[in-house]
């Protein structure tokens, strides 16, 4: 009988990754004080888990999901303007497939921090509804790689997120 902690050979490493990392260099910049610190990116089920960390107030993105996203807010806060709540540090969110919503950080959150699991894509639209871009786990990765050699990590820093 196999140990309790035996891998089967074809499963990837796992993965153990530091909150937040005292490297700045680790966060990668995703819009002007909008940044994402990458935990997994998963290529085989098109998934990408990060913290992302939000130093302004305003309207981040418009944009929907075809598969569904979690978020645990860790520090400030946060809302959709589509609806009545707002998201604070220790508050778990779901996000079912196929809604479209507008992230927002209000003015008085001088510093906003979520875990997000995102499965598929985040397809951004406009006030029309129309695509304007989307990010997968290939463009965060891509994102990752260009960020890492230009602040002297090495292209290959990402890899360890990878799976």
């Amino acid at each position: 009988m196999p140990e309790a902690s035996s891998v089967h050979p074809l499963s990837p490493p796992e993965l153990v990754i530091a909150g937040e990392p005292e490297d700045e260099r680790v966060w990668v910049p995703q819009a002007p004080n909008v940044w994402f610190r990458p935990l997994l990116l998963n290529r085989v089920q098109g998934q990408w888990c990060n913290l992302l960390r939000v130093r302004k107030s305003g309207i981040l993105s418009r944009h929907s999901h075809p598969a569904p996203v979690h978020g645990y807010v860790l520090r400030g806060s946060w809302r959709y303007l589509e609806h009545d709540w707002i998201a604070q540090a220790g508050d778990f969110v779901f996000e079912p497939p196929g809604e479209t919503h507008t992230l927002v950080v209000d003015a008085d959150a001088e510093e906003m921090v979520t875990f997000f699991s995102i499965s598929g894509a985040m397809i951004y639209l406009d006030e029309d509804d129309k695509v304007i871009g989307r990010d997968d786990v290939f463009t965060k990765i891509d994102m990752c790689r260009a960020h890492y050699a230009d602040c002297g990590l090495g292209a290959d820093y990402v890899m360890q997120f990878v799976r």
